[in-house]
């Protein structure tokens, strides 16, 4: 493991909001699980901020969107909660076909290296990691309150802001083991461009189709109502989570420029600076 953070430090030194971090930002240690959910084709598209970012399309025309949970046990800029919520899309040239599955996401990266996510959502349990994230990539971050549990028999992750619930994830612990080294590609709007991050991984992944358990649950808040408005799926046709990982997270690139805005729920400060990240293991 120690080779794959090499070469990392020193690092560069920015300073965006209320925030000093030196970059690549270090993630030593987390607990990952994601669901994968199919969605209305044209309501997704119609989020992209750019007319040469094309959502994947799965067999019968349905769109994919993808929700995962960070518990960030060891960074580089310290521990905290995130859960994203985004859509496999390709950059550039419109995939010819659809695709099977999520399993099958390495096969478009090959064919097509515009192949990335596009983040909706990005909540965060601290304000460093929102002004850092907003900041440096354009990430849609705001600060919610997270609580994780974690089971032997599933992962889950309840997802707050202001004492209204927004989602609640479940990845049952399920599915085939196999080395991951692929990295993460995000795509975000910064300023009008979008930005595209490559960030390295690498871990031991379960992957499980139609796993029985495993659900997103949606609740009254504004970021659920427009996670809702997708026609998002309630149960997953794929799940992973990992026994490990590893990541380093990177400035990323300018793509294309006068891309249309991706600001996301801007939320509010919390008086101390953080929102609640609770983990409890039963």
């Amino acid at each position: 493991m120690s080779d794959f953070f090499a070469n990392t430090r020193p690092g560069m030194e920015v300073v965006r909001g209320g925030a000093t971090f030196d970059l690549p930002i270090l993630y030593f240690r987390d607990d990952v699980f994601v669901s994968f959910h199919t969605a209305d084709f044209d309501r997704v598209r119609a989020l992209m901020p750019s007319d040469r970012l094309h959502p994947v399309r799965l067999p019968g025309g349905r769109a994919m969107v993808g929700v995962a949970a960070f518990n960030y046990v060891d960074t580089s800029i310290g521990p905290y909660g995130e859960v994203a919520v985004v859509v496999p899309t390709v950059h550039g040239d419109r995939p010819a076909v659809p695709v099977l599955s999520g399993v099958l996401a390495g096969l478009l990266e090959a064919r097509y290296p515009g192949f990335g996510n596009l983040v909706l959502h990005l909540p965060v349990t601290r304000t460093v990691a929102r002004d850092a994230g907003r900041g440096e990539w354009g990430y849609t971050k705001f600060v919610a309150d997270m609580h994780f549990a974690n089971t032997p028999e599933h992962y889950e992750c309840r997802l707050a802001e202001g004492g209204r619930h927004i989602l609640t994830l479940r990845v049952v612990k399920r599915g085939m083991v196999s080395p991951d080294r692929k990295p993460l590609v995000t795509y975000s709007v910064r300023g009008g461009e979008l930005i595209r991050t490559v960030i390295p991984q690498v871990g031991m992944v379960r992957n499980a189709l139609w796993p029985l358990g495993s659900f997103l649950e949606l609740g009254d808040h504004e970021v659920a109502g427009a996670i809702g408005e997708l026609d998002v799926s309630p149960r997953p046709f794929m799940t992973r989570y990992y026994l490990e990982r590893s990541g380093i997270l990177p400035s990323g690139k300018v793509v294309e420029r006068d891309v249309r805005p991706l600001e996301g729920f801007l939320g509010s400060d919390p008086v101390d600076g953080v929102g609640e990240h609770v983990v409890t293991f039963t």
